[in-house]
């Protein structure tokens, strides 16, 4: 078996350093490898399945995965694909965030066995010496060669240019695959193609401090066939927390896949045979809505378990051309009695009931025809909400096509 090519036809794999280094090794024996996951909130959400289940991949084919969640690097803030410095976190934050990561990524990685491991760098980088650390790895890196880097080389031609401390993070985020190199034998660091710099700087310390050779590999920076970023819908990011996106909510994302994206989204996010994925490719017109329901059963059957796919496919078959008022596993939002009472626009009730990030996003909605109340097309944004217009102490809103929700009064 040829783990890296697994990789490579479903479409994971953007560069690979010393790659055919790299296959001899991966196809000879087990490997350890590591991706890293900053700890900026307390639950990922869609835009970090493509290393999530490249690591799943590669963790069925035998090899041994190391999650590390940046509780370290994320009190200084990762530059890469970023236009501002992001906000700083207390300790505290961080590391509450780092739990919940790390309960998430135990739906989709299994840790038992030794067959995969958990580490937070701030263990190694917490007491780190400034001045130890300066001369003993600082002195391999060179700022001509660190600017030349893509996430250095955007920031710096903004106004705002880079701080200090962001331009840090890439030695220690090298010093990180160092230190799993140490302690485990870590030999493949994997992560998107904006982290290109940041993992080959690792791979160069490592060659230059131990003289031992280790390999980088990323992954296209993906974005729907709209031009979307991956994981972002108007209402905002979709979680994989159930409590900030419902397993059906998290259905209605996949289902709603553009059609042009779903044997891609296939081969990414589900575990699916490619062969099983070539027939559905096949698929045309209507039909291509059976492909649909695949994707979206499977992916959220790996986030939320196969009883929570089940009964967001169930709600989804009745949502289509159906009533759904009663429907109980429809999605709903409590909010107060008294906003009915004085009455509240539409723009506002969008944006409560969280299927619109602010109001321009609401009235965007409302202005292109994909704002809909009790099935009714709201072609008014400044329509007032009473309680008149609920029924049995609810009304339900849709933004575009599925994506439903019921305000339920409190």
């Amino acid at each position: 078996m040829d783990p890296l090519k697994n990789l490579q036809d479903r479409g994971f794999v953007k560069n690979c350093s010393n790659e055919s280094a790299l296959r001899e090794k991966i196809t000879k024996e087990p490997i350890t490898f590591y991706v890293g996951f900053d700890a900026t909130a307390d639950s990922l959400h869609v835009g970090h399945l493509m290393p999530i289940m490249a690591v799943a991949h590669l963790q069925k084919a035998g090899h041994i995965p190391i999650l590390v969640v940046g509780g370290g690097t994320t009190l200084i803030g990762d530059p890469s694909g970023r236009t501002e410095m992001r906000k700083m976190l207390s300790l505290e934050t961080i590391m509450h965030n780092a739990e919940q990561v790390q309960k998430q990524l135990s739906k989709f990685i299994s840790f038992e066995d030794q067959k995969g491991m958990f580490q937070n760098n701030l263990e190694w980088l917490a007491d780190l010496k400034y001045i130890e650390f300066l001369r003993d790895v600082g002195k391999y890196f060179r700022v001509n060669e660190m600017i030349k880097s893509e996430a250095y080389r955007l920031r710096l031609e903004r106004q705002d240019g880079l701080s200090f401390i962001e331009f840090n993070y890439q030695l220690l985020q090298a010093y990180d695959f160092l230190m799993l190199n140490d302690k485990y034998g870590c030999v493949l660091q994997i992560g998107g193609d904006d982290q290109w710099g940041n993992i080959v700087a690792g791979v160069s310390l490592i060659r230059q401090m131990r003289q031992k050779e280790v390999y980088a590999l990323t992954f296209p920076l993906l974005e729907t066939a709209s031009g979307k970023k991956m994981g972002k819908t108007e209402a905002g990011a979709v979680w994989f927390d159930a409590l900030k996106t419902s397993p059906f909510e998290y259905y209605q994302y996949w289902i709603n896949t553009d059609d042009r994206d779903v044997i891609k989204f296939l081969k990414f996010f589900t575990f699916l045979s490619l062969d099983e994925i070539a027939e559905m490719e096949k698929l045309t017109g209507a039909d291509i809505r059976q492909a649909k329901e695949t994707l979206a059963f499977e992916a959220t059957k790996i986030a939320h378990g196969e009883e929570e796919a089940k009964k967001a496919m169930e709600a989804s078959r009745s949502l289509f051309g159906s009533d759904v008022k009663d429907h109980e596993n429809i999605p709903s939002k409590q909010v107060e009695k008294k906003l009915f009472e004085k009455g509240i626009s539409v723009v506002d009730l969008f944006c409560i009931a969280g299927l619109a990030t602010s109001k321009t996003a609401s009235r965007k909605l409302i202005e292109q025809g994909g704002a809909y109340i009790e099935n009714e097309r709201v072609t008014s944004a400044e329509k007032i909400i009473t309680e008149k217009d609920l029924v049995d102490n609810s009304i339900l809103l849709r933004q575009g096509k599925k994506n439903y929700i019921k305000v339920v009064l409190k």
